[in-house]
């Protein structure tokens, strides 16, 4: 799977839209989004420098070693600070920090049932008490001959996330993307580490 997505940034991916997901921008100005920011499978950083030049402490991991050059690239040419680390999502713990809110665009569509469930710990490990992770994946409302990634549906989000985990929402989005100017069908989620 690595090897697929570092190979997608030899150029530039649908999913790589040149700016942040607006769905995250629109729950950061609401303030949902607090204090540390971890934003695991960050692709080329948009979000994380977004989020970060908000005043967040933030970083960002993604598994593709070109994507996280790229995003080490954007963040110096605008100034603004992110760490940026070639990591393994389903390791978090392994940073040896905690943050206040974690951010995943994306990345959550990719896992198969078995690793979901080690995602979730990785998340758990990683986030402080009453901490949220936000999460935007493509949804099971989305046409399945469209292509792209795996359909996800509320259902399985809310049982996912339903031992140690309150579900606040899990509400219709877009997912912005290159390949059509409407955005793919996706759910939005927010969700507290009890």
């Amino acid at each position: 799977m690595t090897a697929f997505f570092d190979g997608a940034y030899m150029g530039v991916p649908p999913w790589d839209i040149g700016r942040p997901q607006p769905e995250f921008v629109q729950i950061a100005e609401k303030g949902e989004i607090q204090g540390s920011v971890l934003d695991v499978g960050c692709g080329t950083g948009e979000n994380a420098i977004y989020l970060a030049g908000l005043g967040h402490e933030t970083w960002g991991v993604d598994a593709a070693p070109r994507a996280i050059e790229k995003a080490k690239a954007k963040a110096k040419q605008r100034s603004v600070k992110v760490n940026f680390l070639v990591w393994d999502a389903l390791d978090l713990h392994s940073l040896g920090r905690k943050f206040n809110s974690i951010i995943d665009c994306g990345l959550f569509h990719v896992f198969s049932d078995d690793e979901r469930p080690v995602f979730v710990r990785s998340l758990a490990d990683t986030l402080k008490p009453r901490g949220t992770y936000y999460m935007l994946c493509f949804s099971d409302k989305e046409p399945k001959d469209w292509g792209g990634p795996r359909r996800v549906t509320q259902e399985e989000i809310r049982e996912t996330f339903r031992n140690g985990w309150r579900v606040n929402y899990v509400r219709e989005a877009k997912f912005a993307t290159s390949l059509h100017d409407y955005g793919g069908q996706a759910w939005l989620s927010s969700i507290t580490k009890l």
